[in-house]
């Protein structure tokens, strides 16, 4: 909603720069698309990871008791 109200800001003081803004937030959100991709499958490989060398220290702790 910050957003939407920021743009017609923008867009009652300078115009052009709010309509190219405008047309350039779909090109931009697709190129930064395959990094986001990445980073999702990152942050998998590290939980697996993290979840492998924490597996022998939750086996030994035992069962939690409430």
């Amino acid at each position: 909603m910050l957003a939407v109200i920021l743009w017609c800001f923008l867009f009652c003081f300078c115009w052009p720069i709010a309509l190219l803004a405008l047309v350039l937030y779909p090109i931009v959100w697709l190129l930064t698309l395959p990094f986001r991709i990445v980073g999702i499958a990152v942050h998998g490989v590290f939980a697996l990871l993290t979840a492998m060398f924490m597996l022998p220290v939750r086996l030994l702790r035992g069962p939690r008791l409430i």
